[in-house]
Formats: structure tokens, sequence, C-alpha cells
């Protein structure tokens, strides 16, 4: 009897398995043509539009941009010089010192000859106090609003900030990206485009920019990294983003926008409360919170994604610091997802509903805990000598192969769309690393995720401890000593 049962179990399972596989097969095809289809429209579109007229038209909506800093003096007063020299009419920088216990603070009041003001703060979403709100005596900073405050995290920082913002759009960004001169003017265009959706949000492309030359907040010249990790998450951040969320957006089944770089609009991320300080995974959830809003009062609506290459970050390059970021991402996506479980298969929520939110159910959080099932189960069958070693090999070509698919088709959307590298050595390394990913990363990724999981469960909190070693500049490239290369 129990002999029976457990073989019963180990078919369902093996079914199960490959439903799952042929499943990945079936929806990773559908992304590429879907993504596919919605980048030819973009570049249709955009491909004679004058950004321009933009920047001095009346009807262009003022953007507030957010960005919360803890603990960055190295960098932020050159970083602030760089969100000010943005080319765009009508915006403001708003930098909130989230209770940094270096010199943050100091460093922008010297810099751009900051005076505290009595600003009329009024709390429209609840936050952590503020301590004071500084202006500059320079008109030419006239621009620049900078909130000191008690230390609450990336969220009750950014929701400070939205409580001080004046203008209808809200630009959510990390201090320490690089931003590029247009990406307002680009980034505004899907809000003033809007007709029978409103548009709630809008996306824009992270890239990397490990190794690359910067020079006055601009990357100038672009290489790929030097480390089989970081050459990884340029492959990756292609998938995401020229891909995944280009596909998803063809559908308006978008439920994640990156907290590094996002827009959305300042009346309904008031009106939904915004952003959720007890998460990890603030920028996701605020996402699913304001579809929700739209879904439930049945107002058109879509969340846009901007494919353009207009803002950039440092990624780690160590396993220590990559492992911190990708358990946080997966609590982040497990905290969201339990906090919207009301969505999943909802007709009322429509695609969200019925296609995203299953979609990241299983093939985002799960995906973890079923290849470790898979592999248990592959186990399990070499163990009683039940293990097929044709179908095994069969199945794991297939997926390696669409693996190596994928990612060989991300790297052909961005250089089509972009060719920012120009270096056909760039490139074969990206093929390379695309080949060796599988076998040599994946499996870490999955760990990973699944250390995720288990800190999920033990309630473990937090966002972990982010390095960053700097972007490379032009100018230091010219103070280096000749010498010291062969050294």
């Amino acid at each position: 009897m129990y002999s029976f049962l457990f073989y019963l179990i180990l078919e369902i399972l093996g079914f199960i398995f490959l439903f799952l596989s042929f499943s990945v097969i079936v929806l990773y095809m559908l992304i590429m043509i879907l993504s596919a289809m919605e980048m030819r429209d973009h570049r249709r579109k955009n491909r004679f539009a004058d950004y321009q007229d933009i920047i001095t038209s009346p009807l262009a909506p003022g953007v507030s941009i957010l960005a919360p800093a803890y603990n960055e003096g190295e960098s932020i007063v050159q970083n602030v010089k760089s969100l000010l020299s943005l080319h765009y009419g009508k915006f403001e920088v708003i930098v909130i010192n989230d209770g940094s216990k270096d010199d943050t603070l100091t460093k922008l009041i010297n810099a751009f000859e900051l005076q505290l003001t009595d600003f009329a703060y009024h709390e429209e979403i609840e936050a952590k106090p503020v301590r004071g709100i500084y202006k500059s005596k320079n008109r030419s900073y006239n621009r620049l609003l900078v909130i000191d405050k008690e230390n609450g995290g990336k969220a009750d920082a950014l929701n400070t900030g939205i409580n001080v913002s004046s203008k209808e759009i809200l630009a959510c960004i990390d201090v320490d990206c690089i931003l590029s001169h247009e990406s307002i003017t680009r980034m505004v265009r899907p809000f003033m485009e809007e007709t029978n959706r409103k548009v709630i949000a809008v996306g824009g492309v992270i890239g990397i920019a490990n190794n690359c030359d910067v020079q006055d907040g601009t990357v100038t010249n672009y290489r790929v990294p030097t480390t089989l990790l970081g050459k990884f998450q340029v492959i990756e951040y292609c998938r995401a983003f020229l891909m995944g969320r280009m596909a998803w957006t063809r559908v308006n089944g978008l439920m994640l926008i990156s907290g590094a770089f996002g827009f959305f609009k300042r009346d309904l991320v008031v009106e939904v409360g915004g952003y959720f300080p007890k998460t990890v995974g603030e920028d996701m959830e605020l996402v699913v919170r304001m579809r929700r809003y739209m879904d439930e009062r049945n107002i058109p609506y879509k969340v846009s994604f901007v494919p353009d290459p207009l803002c950039w970050t440092e990624v780690p390059e160590s396993e220590e610091i990559l492992s911190r970021q990708r358990n946080r991402w997966i609590r982040g996506t497990i905290e969201t997802l339990q906090l919207h479980k009301v969505t999943a298969f909802n007709p009322n929520y429509g695609v969200m509903g019925m296609v995203s939110y299953p979609y990241w159910s299983v093939f985002e959080k799960m995906a973890p805990v079923l290849e470790l099932m898979g592999l248990l189960y592959t186990v399990t069958l070499i163990v009683i000598g039940d293990f097929s070693a044709f179908y095994f090999i069969a199945l794991f070509i297939v997926l390696y192969l669409l693996s190596i698919l994928v990612s060989s088709f991300s790297i052909l959307y961005e250089q089509v769309s972009y060719n920012n590298y120009k270096d056909k050595k760039d490139l074969n390394k990206l093929i390379v690393t695309a080949f060796l990913e599988p076998i040599l990363i994946h499996p870490k990724i999955v760990l990973w995720g699944l250390k995720g999981h288990w800190d999920f469960i033990k309630g473990k909190g937090g966002w972990g401890h982010m390095i960053r070693t700097g972007f490379k500049k032009v100018e230091d490239k010219k103070n280096i000593d000749p010498n010291t290369l062969n050294s």
C-alpha cells in the first residue's frame, strides 16, 4: 500500500515537473515575441520624436526628483550636481538625508550654501520626524531642497519627500545613480500621451556602469565589467528590462518598476498612502497597490515602460554582496505577493490578477523552491533505480539551450536598439558568459533565493549592507601613473 502511494506521488510529481518545464519554454518564447513587438513599436514611434519641445512646453508636467541618501558623504555633492544639470523646464530636486551618520548633510550645506528654512511641512503620508528643511542662498541652486530627518529606511525617506514635493510627477531614484540629461523628457512623455487610459507609473531601463567611463555625470565609454558576476548581471539586466518588462508592458501586466528609477503620478501615490515602510520590496508593493486601486474603481489605466538607456548604476561584483541583494529581492517579492494575495486569479483585477500575479507566484517567487524539489526528485529516482538518463539529458539540453537563446536575444536587443557595447571583444565576453551562466552562476542564484525564503520564514528584515566602489571617472584615468600599471 505504502509502496503504491510512494510511486503514485513520484508519478504525479513527474508530470508536474514536466508541465512546468514546458511551461517555461512556452512562456519564454512568448516573452521574446511580445518584447520584440513592443520594441519595434517603440522605435517606430520615437524615431522622429523631438524631445526638445517637451522641455519648453507649457503642457509638460512638473517633476519632483526624490533622492534618499544615507551615508553618501563620499559622492553626494557630485551626484546632486548631476541631478541639478538635467535638461528639463519644470523640476525640483529633493534630497532626503535619512539620518546619515557620516558628513552627508554637512557636505550638502557647504557645497550648496544651504540654510535652514521655516518650511511649512504638511504630513500627507505618515513618516519619521523631520529635523530640518534646507534651501540654498544661491539662486543657481533654487531647484534644490534638502530634508534632514530621523532614520526610517528608504521607503520612509521617500514618503517624507512626497510630503514636501510640489510637482505632478514623482521621480523616485537612488541618489548614487547616473541619469542621462534627457531622462526626464523621455520619462514624462508617456504621461503626456495618455488618452483613454491614465498612465499611473513609468519605469525605465537600468544600465550597468561598472568599468565604464563617467565624465560630468554621463557615461562616455561603455565596457562590460571585468568579473564574471558583473558580466552576468549585464545579461540579466538586458533580459529583465529589454525583454521581460517590455513584454509585460505589451499586455499591460507590469507589476514592478525599479526603485532606482521610476516615475509616478503624485496624486495617486498620496491617495494609496505612499510607500509601505514595513517591506524590503517597497518599489514592487507600491506599483501593485496602485494597480489595485485603479482596478477596484474600474478606472482604465496603464503602467508604461521606456526602454531607453537613461539611468546607470553600480552593481555588486562580489558573491557576498550580490547574495544579500538577491536575498532581499526574494523576500520583497514574497512580502508583496502575500500582502496582495486577494488579487490571485481574481478577474476583478484584470491582467494583474489573472496573469501577472500567478506568473510571479510560480516562476519568480517559487522558482528556487521548485528547482530544489526537481533536484531532490531526480536524486530519488536515481536511488530507487527508476532514472532515465536519456530523458534527463534531453530535458537538460533543451532548457540549457533555451537559456542561451534567451540571453542571446537579450544581447541582440541591446545591440539593435542602442549598440552601447561597440567593442566586439565585449560582445564575445557576453556570449561566453551566456554559455557559462546556467552552469556556474544560476545554481548560486537558486541557493541565494532559497536562503531568502528561509530568512523570510524566520522573520528576518532589513536591506543588508551594500558596499559600492564608485564609478570610474575619465579624470581618474588621466591621473594614473603609467609606472604603476606593470606593478
